[in-house]
């Protein structure tokens, strides 16, 4: 859900970003939404990282820094 809200608030800052007439606000506005959406998918991508380095039975030694109590 966070990742397709992601592409969504993309394609409403895309055009915003690129109009000559855009106001401070309108690109604060848009800047900041496109923050929070990097900020959620920079969450998921760690969170999903972490879970793929817990699963890999390939490197032992990998093991020992597993955070998710396996």
């Amino acid at each position: 859900m966070q990742l397709s809200m992601g592409a969504e608030v993309l394609d409403c800052a895309k055009p915003i970003v690129t109009a000559a007439g855009s106001t401070v606000g309108e690109l604060r506005f848009a800047a900041a939404r496109l923050a929070e959406c990097l900020t959620d998918a920079l969450r998921i991508s760690e969170s999903r990282g972490m879970r793929l380095r817990c699963g890999e039975a390939a490197e032992p030694e990998a093991k020992p820094d597993c955070v998710c109590g396996t």
